[in-house]
């Protein structure tokens, strides 16, 4: 029997769940749906608490509190995703991932994000983050960078549980999730480092 790679078993099968299951159309903001943090002004600067400890930063590692409302209706669970489009890879950073928020939850405590968190929603699993973790991995942009846009993101999803497996790549489980959306929200904060 030929040895079929699991990164190609792992496509061939996502494909044909995306086939046999009718995905939810994504739309655009939907009105009234609004996310924000008590630890961090939309628009603002994030602060160094939320750094990552490592790759030369000295932050906490913490993860910011969020909270959101006005999810439309037929939400069946909610995914949180914190991204940087601005780091220098050609893809950019996903800092946090965060799927199988039960649709009754509003909010995510500070630090929620902690490996093995006991905090997360029973049922949220945190996906893999581009540090290779399955947590929040804090900012860090290079030093001397122009401060870089981190983009906070919370997805209203038409379907109860999305099966995505504990190593998946932040880009599979970012496609399950843009699969499945009915709505999202966001806000955008910025960090830099002195060079």
């Amino acid at each position: 029997m030929q040895h079929i790679p699991r990164s190609s078993l792992a496509a061939a099968v996502f494909g044909a769940v995306s086939l046999a299951t009718p995905l939810a159309v994504p739309s655009a903001q939907a009105a009234g749906f609004t996310l924000s943090s008590p630890d961090i002004p939309a628009g603002g600067t994030i602060p160094k608490s939320f750094e990552y400890n490592g790759f030369g930063c000295a932050g906490e590692n913490k993860s910011p509190a969020l909270r959101w409302s006005g999810a439309p209706k037929g939400t069946k669970s909610f995914a949180v995703t914190v991204h940087d489009p601005d780091a220098p890879t050609g893809s950019g950073w996903w800092h946090w991932m965060v799927i199988n928020i039960p649709a009754g939850v509003t909010e995510l405590p500070g630090n929620a994000g902690a490996a093995n968190s006991t905090t997360l929603p029973a049922g949220a699993v945190q996906g893999r983050n581009d540090y290779g973790a399955n947590a929040w991995g804090g900012v860090c942009p290079p030093p001397g960078d122009k401060p870089h846009r981190y983009v906070f993101t919370v997805y209203a999803l038409g379907t109860d549980k999305l099966d995505v497996p504990a190593d998946a790549t932040a880009a599979l489980t970012g496609f399950m999730i843009n699969g499945n959306t009915i709505a999202k929200a966001s806000f955008t904060a910025h960090y830099g480092r002195p060079k």
